[in-house]
């Protein structure tokens, strides 16, 4: 089921209703930001992404044909130059007149105030237009490992991608995510080997890197014309011709494309000749009918195979995944975008090539450009546009025209462990399709300025959890405070910013602490019987259950019903026990974090008759506590992926550090002038890392950080947690 997409139709031609809404382009910022409007029917030559003074129809603009639409994801490790690439594919498409900047934080994409003050995409944001006859919707979407979340519900309706790469890093810890969201969703997608003009750019390095860490098969499209400072064009390997920028053009907008000669290039054109050569036997490998091709009519002579022949087997080889195209240039120096381009609507699928058939309609449409839209009447399938108006959707959601479309839909979603009794609630709350929302891994309190502020602090933050739902808010029951969860310090830092800039609340955050979770070592048996009174019903449950270590890791309790008791046991008590056990899971007893990996067998239970299931929930829950309590506890703590990037002579003291942080290395890798440590640290020890990385190498190294697992701590750091929580060190 295609998500993002509105597909329309005229309103007479159908009453039924299928849209899957993905509140993923910033909308209700952006709504506030409505700037343009267009009434129907008008004709007219100053929307952005038309180029210079001709008048198309709204017809045109809003409905291209299906051929030529594509839709595309820009996704890459932080600072592999995402933005600046988005920037420069607008600029020369015409949709902006001017180049904008991150650094100087006028990008038309990173219009957060939070991405401009620190320089990073934080929301994914949409841009529509055009180029050379082709309708493209763009996402720009984040590198920051805070902020996985938004590129996995671009990825997963979107039709390709462009995986953006500093050429002097190759393959990046958040590169290999994002290129694995990809796999996951089977997004057709080519490479971009940017920053192609650095210091230490190597465009065989990081080739090399595509094809060891992605486990990619990279096809060679171009080949940079010198690196670093002598980088100054590409070689067009499928047409033999060589693409010199203009060294006295500031925008990148003029550059000569001249073919390859003996005269003029002959080691160019040797190297040239050997790499399309290389490419047309690897193409052939892959495609079948391309083969029968080369081995046919052109076998003696793969000079005279023509380029259009060698450009459709590689959009047919790049559609079925078994390669990757391969490109470079320098976004930043305004060099090899616009063959980007060309390459975007020459290799990667129009809507139709991915097979969408669902047809939709809707009330108001708006096609997005960054922070503006334009409304339309309708729209063809294919296409990507915002949707406003509706209250009560959040990320994932699927909106459906009555209970039976939605019934229908969960049916085809085949969600993995839904129950059939549940399915009509699922159709009321219309969570169909969703998105696997990863756990977070810090917490803090959050207070707003007054007891008075405290209803539009829980405003605001509903209406971000709605909008980001990696972002998790509760209750603490002990002391009343409410808890914000997210996936990082930045991740939290923002949300706090954005509550005080959007919404005008000036709250106060808690200190910053680690999610642990809770687990058991033995297994123990438990009973508890409750006998209340209310008003004339007597109210009598007596339950016995065990509860024991899982060997495979599970969030959730794994529940099993001895033979005895399931013979009458009705599907409302059933449900009772299962939120019973859920509850009493919620909350440790050591530190009062979430258990994980145990098994609870229910060997007992006698109700009696008229007993409500809030009485058998409390009791299965106070029994399941008494278990927790008997059996042998241990703390699990979450456990990251580290990478640092750090130059030679700052190794020693990074080791060091890390050694102090009860790291665990597993491999000092080479790239370049600069050694790369990988290897695993709990995140306990992790807090504030970037300042004392920044200290110890002069600001010249960088890490990334990813979850890996939770395990368990041994029993003197777990000792030291327990002492240091109950206040006696």
């Amino acid at each position: 089921m295609s998500n993002l997409r509105i597909f329309a139709v005229n309103h007479k031609k159908i009453s039924s209703l299928h849209i899957d809404n993905v509140c993923c382009s910033k909308i209700r910022a952006n709504l506030r930001r409505l700037k343009l409007h267009l009434p129907h029917g008008r004709n007219y030559s100053s929307l952005p992404g038309i180029i210079g003074n001709d008048v198309k129809s709204l017809h045109s603009i809003i409905s291209p044909p299906i051929t030529k639409i594509r839709n595309i994801g820009i996704m890459a490790h932080i600072d592999a130059g995402k933005t600046t690439t988005t920037e420069r594919i607008l600029y020369y498409s015409g949709y902006t007149r001017s180049l904008g900047d991150v650094d100087d934080g006028d990008t038309v994409t990173d219009f957060m105030a939070q991405e401009r003050e620190r320089g990073i995409t934080i929301q994914s944001a949409a841009v529509t237009f055009d180029w050379k006859g082709y309708r493209i919707n763009l996402i720009d979407t984040p590198g920051h490992v805070d902020f996985t979340l938004e590129v996995e519900r671009c990825l997963r309706v979107l039709d390709g991608a462009v995986a953006v790469f500093d050429a002097s890093a190759g393959v990046e810890a958040q590169t290999l995510t994002v290129w694995r969201q990809a796999d996951k969703h089977k997004i057709p997608r080519i490479c971009f080997l940017n920053k192609m003009d650095k210091t230490g750019a190597s465009f065989n390095y990081a080739v090399e890197s595509i094809r060891e860490k992605l486990k990619a098969k990279p096809l060679l499209l171009q080949l940079p014309i010198g690196e670093a400072k002598t980088f100054k064009g590409v070689v067009d390997v499928v047409n033999k011709e060589k693409l010199l920028w203009n060294l006295n053009s500031d925008d990148g907008k003029n550059f000569e494309r001249k073919p390859l000669l003996e005269v003029s290039d002959p080691q160019l054109l040797k190297e040239t000749t050997e790499a399309r050569n290389a490419l047309i036997e690897q193409v052939a490998d892959l495609d079948d009918e391309f083969a029968n091709l080369v081995l046919g009519e052109f076998s003696e002579n793969f000079d005279l195979l023509p380029a259009e022949k060698l450009q459709t087997a590689i959009h047919r080889v790049t559609l079925a995944q078994t390669a990757v195209p391969v490109l470079c240039g320098s976004a930043l120096k305004n060099k090899g975008v616009q063959p980007l381009l060309d390459a975007i609507t020459m290799y990667l699928p129009s809507p139709e090539e991915r097979n969408y058939e669902f047809l939709e309609r809707i009330s108001r449409l708006l096609l997005p450009f960054a922070d503006q839209h334009v409304e339309i009447p309708s729209l063809t399938a294919g296409n990507i546009a915002l949707t406003v108006g509706l209250k009560h959707t959040a990320t994932g959601d699927t909106i459906v025209s009555s209970k039976s479309s939605a019934l229908a839909a969960a049916r085809r979603a085949e969600r993995k462990g839904e129950k059939k009794h549940r399915e009509n609630n699922e159709a009321e709350r219309l969570l169909l399709a969703g998105v696997e929302i990863p756990e977070p891994v810090f917490f803090c309190t959050i207070e707003p300025p007054s007891v008075a502020k405290q209803p539009d602090l829980d405003h605001a933050l509903k209406c971000l959890q709605r909008e980001d739902p990696s972002l998790k808010v509760k209750l603490d029951p002990d002391s009343g405070q409410t808890i914000l969860c997210g996936m990082g310090e930045l991740h939290i830092e923002i949300i706090h910013d954005r509550i005080k800039r959007e919404y005008g609340l000036e709250t106060y955050l808690g200190p910053l602490q680690v999610a642990y979770r809770e687990t058991i070592l033995n297994s123990v048996r438990a009973t508890d019987a409750l006998d209340r009174t209310l008003g004339d019903k007597r109210h009598l449950v007596t339950v016995e259950l065990e509860a024991k270590p899982l060997e495979t890791s599970s969030l959730q309790p794994v529940i099993d019903y001895a033979q005895s008791v399931t013979q009458d046991l009705s599907q409302a008590s059933q449900e009772a026990v299962e939120n019973g056990i859920h509850s009493a899971c919620l909350q440790g007893p050591l530190l009062g974090s979430p258990i994980q990996d145990v098994a609870v067998t229910l060997h007992s239970l006698v109700i009696h008759p008229g007993t409500s299931t809030t009485m058998i929930s409390a009791c299965v829950s106070r029994c399941m506590q008494k278990a927790l309590k008997k059996a042998d506890k241990q703390i699990l703590e979450p456990l990251m992926n580290l990478e640092v990037t750090v130059p030679r002579d700052y190794l020693s003291p990074v080791l060091a550090d890390l050694a102090q942080r009860r790291g665990n290395i597993q491999e000092i890798q080479t790239r370049q002038d600069n050694k790369v440590v990988i290897g695993f640290v709990p995140l306990a020890e992790i807090m504030g890392y970037s300042t004392v990385l920044r200290t110890l190498t002069s600001g010249s190294a960088t890490f990334a950080l990813e979850l890996s697992n939770y395990q368990a701590m041994n029993p003197q750091d777990q000792s030291t947690l327990l002492s240091r929580r109950s206040g006696l060190t």
